[in-house]
């Protein structure tokens, strides 16, 4: 599949989450997408979750998570592919303000899902929540026209990676401890 046909798979998606449009959504969907913004939802969760002792690991990881997620994304692969955004791309009016950066990876997406993913794997209350927050996210950011249906996939699933080998590794290192 070449990069065009990418591009028109995603952009064919967006027009159709676009034809989802409704006055509730238009007032949901920027409050959904805040949740991710700067991770802030996220990190506060960890440090809630770091004031007591028999959760303070999972806060660690998920503060771990979301800082590789942050080097992962931010500087490594937005910078390297450079992919514009939607808005950019294909510029309409639209009742969202179209953020500057670039598009691929779906930071939103990827720090959701990093987070989210260490409450999972480490069969934490509220990971299943955490991941439902993390899909509501990551689809608010397509709704609002600011990612490529791409850009949220390989987030997600980059930041379930990252959740995973930060879960992994605090494991290893606690076996080889023993």
């Amino acid at each position: 599949m070449t990069f065009n046909a990418l591009q028109m798979m995603d952009k064919n998606v967006l027009d159709y989450i676009q034809s989802l449009r409704s006055d509730f959504l238009d007032t949901l969907m920027p409050l959904i997408t805040f949740l991710g913004d700067a991770g802030l939802f996220w990190i506060t969760w960890a440090v809630v979750l770091c004031f007591f002792k028999k959760t303070r690991k999972t806060g660690i990881l998920m503060i771990a998570a979301l800082a590789l997620t942050f080097v992962v994304s931010t500087i490594g692969l937005k910078h390297l592919f450079s992919r514009l955004r939607p808005c950019v791309q294909f510029p309409k009016e639209f009742f969202y303000a179209c953020p500057s950066g670039f598009s691929f990876p779906s930071g939103h997406s990827i720090s959701s899902f990093s987070a989210a993913g260490v409450l999972f794997f480490r069969h934490e209350k509220g990971g299943f929540i955490a991941l439902i927050i993390a899909a509501m996210i990551a689809f608010s950011r397509m709704y609002l026209y600011v990612h490529f249906p791409s850009d949220v996939l390989i987030g997600s699933l980059s930041g379930m990676i990252c959740a995973y080998l930060i879960v992994w590794y605090d494991k290893a290192k606690k076996k080889a401890e023993i």
